[in-house]
């Protein structure tokens, strides 16, 4: 009898392996903490809209960032939703709220609690991955040489708690360089991988990030409207809707696909930790950038921008598009020249932005994505079509698979 209780108990502190490449419902519901912290750190940029506040916004951004990619990956292993499991879901969530709550004062007063709810947040990943790791060594070093470079972080980010100016910046970009470059050299051998759950997820975290710039649209409106409010708002929900086309029309769908061909192992590993974990986190700073420069239009649509406020609403499409850019290096080994030149024509467009109204920059923006957008679109062939139409069979036979 006291055998069964053991086996029980076990049973229910073990991790099962994922087998579908569906994102799940609980999956979901943990990424919507996420969007709160991405909110948070666009709300600080715009409560502190200077050069440096902008800088502080995006290591924030950086270290919330990696902390989720973790998460990404570990639900690539296990099924999030077995048992005990999603307890420590929930438990990761809650430490991922109260280290959104900190964001706008990650580098004031609550820098030490944001760092003490991040080292919460990735001490629970830590754990999962060691009960997903029972009977794989390659995976439990590789989860050890993790939870060193998880320590180190997060001292670090508890140590800038105590400095401020150049020298609390300086420790938070040593931490999160130190953070992201260890897993890089250690390698990506031991790791395990479920590529379409991967890529989808990614696919859904760009998503999110781009319901966010919506509702910074709403939060610089404050509950106003004019004519000149609701085509900033018009203009707004065109340049996010340029941004997801460019990603989703058919990037992300080559990309999944690309994923699952790779040869299993450290080719495939190599390949998601560079185009995923690393790449995305371009776009997913372009679209945040993008989100403040919208929140500041909107909010003074006759005005002229400052200067940071004109970078963000030129500099985060062009971040954008430069991390697609890298995507697809990364990839094919191909070089998209209708990206990277619109990325370098806003950047080149940043020094007049401040002397014209800021509903006139949005409307160059939008006007400069869509005229790209069609460019591209008219290039295309009939390979296009076909990659949508074997990805629509494909995700609808999974569907059947999981219904039944």
């Amino acid at each position: 009898m006291e055998s069964s209780s053991s086996e029980s108990h076990r049973s229910r502190l073990s991790a099962a392996r994922r087998e579908g490449e569906r994102v799940t419902p609980l999956e979901l519901f943990f990424d919507l903490v996420f969007v709160l912290a991405i909110t948070q750190c666009t709300a600080s940029m715009a409560h502190h809209p200077t050069w440096e506040g902008m800088v502080q916004g995006l290591l924030v951004l950086g270290v919330l960032w990696w902390a989720w990619c973790g998460y990404a990956w570990l639900t690539s292993v296990i099924d999030p939703e077995q048992g005990a499991i999603r307890l420590i879901i929930f438990a990761a969530m809650a430490a991922m709220l109260i280290a959104a709550l900190c964001v706008p004062e990650a580098f004031g007063n609550l820098g030490l609690a944001f760092a003490l709810a991040i080292g919460a947040f990735r001490t629970l990943h830590i754990a999962l991955f060691v009960l997903a790791s029972p009977d794989d060594p390659d995976l439990r070093r590789s989860v050890v040489g993790l939870a060193f470079s998880t320590a180190l972080a997060v001292g670090l980010l508890a140590c800038a708690s105590l400095f401020d100016g150049v020298t609390q910046a300086a420790i938070w970009v040593l931490a999160l360089l130190l953070d992201m470059g260890i897993p890089y050299f250690v390698g990506t051998a031991g790791w395990r991988l479920v590529p379409g759950h991967f890529a989808e997820r990614h696919g859904l975290i760009v998503l999110i990030a781009l319901g966010e710039s919506i509702v910074a649209i709403g939060a610089g409106a404050a509950g106003h409207l004019d004519f000149a409010i609701g085509t900033a708002a018009v203009l707004g929900i065109g340049i996010a809707a340029g941004l997801w086309w460019i990603y989703f029309d058919l990037v992300a769908l080559v990309s999944a696909k690309r994923l699952t061909e790779a040869p299993r192992g450290r080719v495939q590993n190599a390949l998601a930790r560079d185009s995923y974990s690393y790449i995305h986190l371009l776009l997913v700073a372009g679209v945040v950038l993008t989100a403040y420069g919208l929140k500041s239009v909107i909010g003074h649509t006759d005005e002229h921008l400052h200067d940071v406020q004109a970078f963000a609403m030129l500099g985060g499409p062009a971040t954008y598009l430069l991390g697609l850019v890298c995507f697809r290096l990364r990839h094919v080994q191909t070089l998209n020249r209708h990206r990277l030149g619109l990325a370098i024509l806003l950047l080149a467009l940043f020094p007049a932005a401040t002397q014209f109204p800021a509903l006139l920059v949005e409307a160059v923006v939008f006007a400069l994505l869509w005229v790209m957008v069609a460019i591209e679109l008219r290039g295309y062939d009939e390979r296009r079509d076909r990659l949508r139409d074997e990805f629509s069979v494909a995700h609808a036979d999974q569907v059947k698979k999981t219904n039944w």
